[in-house]
């Protein structure tokens, strides 16, 4: 059964590069008229889900002060380069361990940002790059609305899921944040930070033509994700 992506977008006087307001992290199925004193839904569906993981994983390994141990990915991108990742299962261990095993299994070898918006995010992650698609397994919300303390701020170089209006939907859709985005904080399950190459994602969100303000992106315009590369 299909799981729907949703965000809701605050659309502020505060005019983004390239969008007239603030957008969410999930995709664009359906939006409203948008203005700059409305709220528009974006939907998506994040795949086939068989299941949904609430247990905490072994993610990563307590170093003596009480935090897990971090990890760290790469992120090729098809003629832009690497964005080096460093993922925090402190806060959000079901979440990097999904993350982590997708990317180990290839699962992001191929796939595509398919939806980017200039001064708030680029989004990728699904495997159909139409924002429809997904892994087949659905993962709990880690975040404060959904009952998980998790004191991570979507501020820029953040990495985050994508999820729908059910706060334990998270697929395999994630999203980096180009600007400061702190109205998400609590509603969506940040789980690390960029660490280098922040100027990859401003290049990206450069060049990156969209067809909307929804920052849908063309499938032959939508920047590659060559592989997602697990340092430890």
């Amino acid at each position: 059964m299909k799981k729907r992506i949703m965000l809701i977008m605050v659309l502020t006087a505060a005019v983004l590069a390239g969008c007239s307001g603030k957008a969410g992290a999930a995709d664009q199925t359906k939006s409203s008229a948008a203005t700059e004193t409305s709220a528009e839904e974006t939907k998506t569906d994040e795949g086939t889900a068989e299941g949904t993981a609430e247990t905490k994983t072994d993610a990563g390994t307590a170093d003596g002060t009480g935090e897990a141990a971090k990890h760290h990915v790469k992120i090729q991108v098809k003629d832009y380069g690497t964005i080096s990742v460093e993922l925090d299962p402190t806060y959000a261990p079901i979440t990097v361990e999904n993350f982590l095993s997708l990317a180990k299994s290839g699962f992001y070898d191929g796939l595509t940002f398919h939806r980017i918006i200039d001064g708030f995010m680029i989004q990728g992650g699904d495997p159909l790059g139409t924002g429809l698609g997904g892994s087949d397994t659905t993962i709990k919300g880690e975040f404060s609305s959904n009952g998980v303390d998790n004191p991570l701020s979507h501020t820029r170089g953040a990495i985050s899921m994508a999820r729908s209006q059910d706060k334990n939907s998270a697929s395999s859709q994630f999203f980096i944040v180009h600007q400061d985005s702190p109205h998400l904080d609590g509603d969506y399950a940040v789980f690390g930070y960029v660490t280098d190459g922040m100027d990859i994602v401003d290049k990206i969100c450069e060049d990156t033509k969209v067809t909307d303000r929804n920052g849908t992106v063309a499938k032959e315009n939508q920047p590659v994700i060559e592989s997602i590369e697990v340092e430890d």
